[in-house]
């Protein structure tokens, strides 16, 4: 295991839905196999059309999720937080990744071979349920966004997001600041809207108390409000 910020006992107990189901012969198997990778902010994790081998658990860090669209817009399709799977579907499809990965921030991402994991899964009945579980989760999650970004008005996709954001992410100590700091570009990535609507909605939010904004922070003022805003679409 190649050691990178954290210890060999941190990154096990991080990954204790692994861990756990496995046998003494097992967890071995896995100990040897997981290597830590650190990205930079921005930095490119994994690439649309690239072949996948690996999978990757978020142990530090915020990461997106994200497809090229047309126009060279971007559509952000998930939010992965500590301590959250991904990298995996794409392998077990058979498939090449359909969307790409980068870090939002400084993050450690620990990577296992799936040729390792299909071996564990195959030998191991509840870790495939657990993965079945995971999967199961994700295309939930998936459906729910679809409908959101895609039924819902302007000011609707941006009032979710930014709650999606505080679910997924939570808020720092003052318990109104979210805890992850977006530009505008991924804001609108996020919610499905070009930047200048993003902007231009964000300011009216800001002006109606729902949302006070500073550079990149955004705090809650009136989460009621904004609750309401998004579920009316």
């Amino acid at each position: 295991m190649t050691k990178k910020d954290l210890s060999e006992n941190e990154v096990l107990e991080k990954l204790s839905d692994l861990w756990e189901p496995l046998n003494e012969e097992q967890r071995s198997v896995l100990k040897d196999n997981i290597t830590l990778h650190t990205y930079k902010k921005n930095e490119s994790i994994y690439c649309e059309g690239e072949l996948p081998d690996q999978l990757m658990c978020l142990l530090s860090g915020k990461v997106k999720i994200f497809k090229n669209g047309a126009g060279g817009r971007n559509q952000i399709i998930r939010v992965i937080k500590p301590v959250e799977y991904f990298g995996y579907r794409a392998s077990f499809a058979g498939q090449s990744f359909v969307t790409a990965a980068a870090a939002f921030e400084y993050s450690i991402v620990g990577m296992i071979p799936m040729s390792i994991i299909t071996r564990l899964v195959s030998e191991n009945n509840k870790l495939a349920w657990f993965f079945i579980r995971q999967l199961s989760i994700d295309l939930g999650i998936a459906d729910e966004r679809t409908v959101n970004l895609t039924q819902k008005h302007i000011r609707g996709r941006l009032a979710e997001s930014l709650l999606f954001l505080k679910d997924s992410y939570g808020v720092e100590e003052d318990g109104c600041t979210l805890s992850i700091y977006l530009s505008r570009e991924d804001l609108a990535n996020l919610s499905n809207m070009t930047t200048s609507n993003a902007i231009r909605t964000l300011s009216n939010f800001a002006s109606e108390k729902i949302i006070a904004i500073d550079g990149r922070k955004i705090k809650f003022i009136n989460e009621t409000e904004l609750e309401k805003i998004s579920r009316i679409g």
